[in-house]
């Protein structure tokens, strides 16, 4: 990879770094933090919350039309979104064993964690789980997909790729055909090691 586009990549990673420090800044803020994987708030935020919580008849009342009329198009995705979530889990259980890739652990993409918000009804919890679930599953396929596309064509596009993943940094340039075939085994093992790396809790099978 061109020393370039490999110091890019790094400042993409730093900044992802320095982004992370300011929301944990932000965190602070408000009141609350994460210890040991339990979230915990101040003292007096949850009751500030409740306070500012809209009971779910209000909520219904200042609903406008068209939201309500889409909610069954919107809440009937949850059944393609399960079977793509069921399928991805299958496919990465028994492909990633095969090809000796560190499974994408579900957990680390799938984060249901806004009903605690003491701020929010019943029907807002209730969009909030479908939100969390369905945009998890998006982030948890394409973590599968991106190390499915770097074991087998990690080439980038001749074209402009629109928030590529990060992985797509380091491919081989499109019509590098030297070094896609002298290649292509060092990034299926550098795959399993920085699976590995990435998540501790996934090993090789």
């Amino acid at each position: 990879m061109p020393r370039r586009i490999e110091q890019l990549a790094d400042e993409i990673v730093r900044l992802q770094g320095e982004l992370d420090r300011e929301i944990e800044r932000r965190r602070a803020d408000l009141g609350w933090r994460l210890n040991e994987g339990l979230l915990e708030f101040e003292h007096g935020i949850t009751q500030r919350h409740r306070r500012l919580r809209l009971g779910a008849r209000a909520f219904m009342a200042r609903s406008d039309f068209a939201t309500v009329i889409t909610a069954p198009l919107i809440y009937s995705l949850i059944i393609p979104v399960l079977l793509i979530d069921a399928w991805a889990s299958l496919y990465q259980a028994v492909c990633f064993r095969a090809y000796r890739i560190p499974r994408v652990r579900r957990s680390r993409y799938i984060v249901m964690d806004r009903d605690r918000l003491g701020y929010l009804n019943a029907i807002e919890v209730l969009n909030c789980f479908y939100c969390e679930y369905a945009n998890g599953v998006v982030a948890y396929v394409r973590e599968i997909s991106s190390r499915t596309e770097q074991y087998w064509c990690p080439i980038k596009h001749a074209f402009a790729v629109t928030d590529p993943h990060l992985r797509y940094y380091q491919f081989l340039e499109y019509g590098d055909a030297e070094g896609y075939r002298a290649r292509l085994h060092e990034f299926r093992q550098r795959l399993r090691t920085e699976a590995q790396d990435a998540d501790p809790a996934a090993k090789p099978i």
